[in-house]
């Protein structure tokens, strides 16, 4: 199970950003089951349609990250809160990029982020493209 953080849903429907064509392949396509933080709702809401002023495609995209994570939608809890504040302070994280990993650890998912200097390069996350081309090599003969 992958839980993609709000990063990868915005960089699907991002054609500038970085991770575009891997990110939206994982949100699109149905050879990865994925998993969603409540939160991503609400950062994608913020980004895409307060921010960006995208209103619509924000809803759509929100409706997106639930029709995807089928039942595997994490809601934010007092438990998981109280896990992400010790992984933020262990970590150096926001209580955000934490409640992630908090999420992923419990579950014993995947998680996967274009958040590279917080995320990934401390090797808390992976990247929409590290699992395409981890999948690309597994199905090679």
């Amino acid at each position: 199970m992958l839980l993609l953080d709000a990063s990868v849903w915005i960089a699907a429907f991002d054609p500038s950003d970085p991770f575009h064509r891997s990110a939206r392949k994982l949100v699109l396509s149905r050879a990865h089951a994925l998993g969603a933080l409540d939160l991503a709702l609400y950062e994608v809401s913020n980004v895409v349609g307060a921010v960006k002023g995208q209103q619509q495609l924000a809803g759509r995209m929100c409706r997106l990250v639930v029709k995807r994570s089928k039942g595997n939608l994490v809601r934010v809890s007092p438990a998981l809160a109280e896990h992400a504040t010790r992984l933020a302070t262990e970590h150096a994280l926001s209580a955000y990029d934490a409640a992630y990993l908090a999420a992923a650890r419990r579950h014993g998912w995947t998680l996967v982020s274009a958040d590279i200097k917080d995320l990934v390069r401390p090797g808390l996350a992976v990247t929409s493209d590290d699992i395409l081309v981890a999948g690309e090599q597994a199905s090679e003969p």
